[in-house]
């Protein structure tokens, strides 16, 4: 009888040890942009305040899809598709509707480089699909580009595109880069704290627009689904005339590993 509890508690000890490193194996893969997993994060921000008394709500449906192209490259997309509603951000006007799509597919070798580097690189698109004056009105392409290395619990990196105008009735001109400087540390059982800055530079204005996140993300299950939760601050460090000063970010992702 002994032997037997023994047994099982060894087995469940086992067991709970290999939850544990699942998950940290998976908080791990969320923390780069083109690991080889699936993953469909609906992440909400809410930004206040524009102007006097401005305030947006969005969603961003966000697939990562990966894809094996050959043994040693994978073909990752990269998909982002807000949800938004606004109130006063437009001075008068609620604002419900779309935005419009960026997508990013990146080319990434299967294998670190020597050195431990992870990179991928391909074209970006924005696709004209925002409603209620919530979108460009104009399609827009350009190069995307992520580096990043994983150290231990650390990760660190950052991801680049640049996305000009290339047609459509274009309400907005586009010309604009993305920065995303990041650094992320893994807490064990599944737990990350990240910090990036989401930053844009418009051209055509000559004006940047930096946000600043914190996050803290955990995964987990419900039922037999691996999810990720993530709850965060943000603060704006500059951008535009009228432009939000806080944030908040709250995202689940359903996790698909392999």
């Amino acid at each position: 009888m002994f032997l037997l509890m023994a047994a099982t508690g060894l087995s469940a000890s086992l067991l709970a040890q290999e939850k544990q490193h699942d998950a940290d194996a998976l908080a791990k893969a969320l923390s780069n942009p083109v690991a080889a997993l699936i993953s469909v994060p609906f992440q909400y921000n809410y930004d206040a305040t524009y102007g006097d008394n401005g305030e947006r709500n969005t969603l961003n449906v966000q697939p990562v899809v990966p894809v094996s192209i050959s043994e040693d490259w994978n073909l990752i997309s990269r998909t982002i598709l807000p949800i938004i509603e606004q109130h006063d951000v437009v001075p008068g006007r609620n604002q419900f509707g779309l935005g419009d799509t960026v997508q990013s597919v990146f080319f990434s070798p299967k294998a670190p480089t020597a050195s431990g580097l992870i990179w991928g690189v391909g074209p970006a698109a924005m696709i004209p699909t925002g409603t209620d004056d919530l979108g460009a009105d104009t399609w827009a392409i350009g190069p995307t580009f992520v580096v990043l290395k994983q150290d231990g619990p650390w990760t660190y990196g950052s991801l680049v595109n640049h996305l000009a105008d290339v047609g459509g009735s274009r309400r907005v001109d586009i010309s604009a880069t993305f920065f995303q400087p990041f650094v992320s540390r893994s807490l064990g059982k599944g737990q990350t704290l990240a910090f990036n800055f989401e930053s844009t530079y418009d051209w055509h204005a000559g004006q940047w627009t930096v946000p600043a996140n914190l996050t803290y993300s955990k995964v987990s299950k419900i039922g037999s689904q691996m999810v990720s939760y993530t709850g965060g601050v943000r603060g704006y460090l500059e951008g535009p005339a009228g432009h939000p000063d806080w944030g908040i970010r709250l995202a689940i992702t359903l996790l698909y590993p392999r």
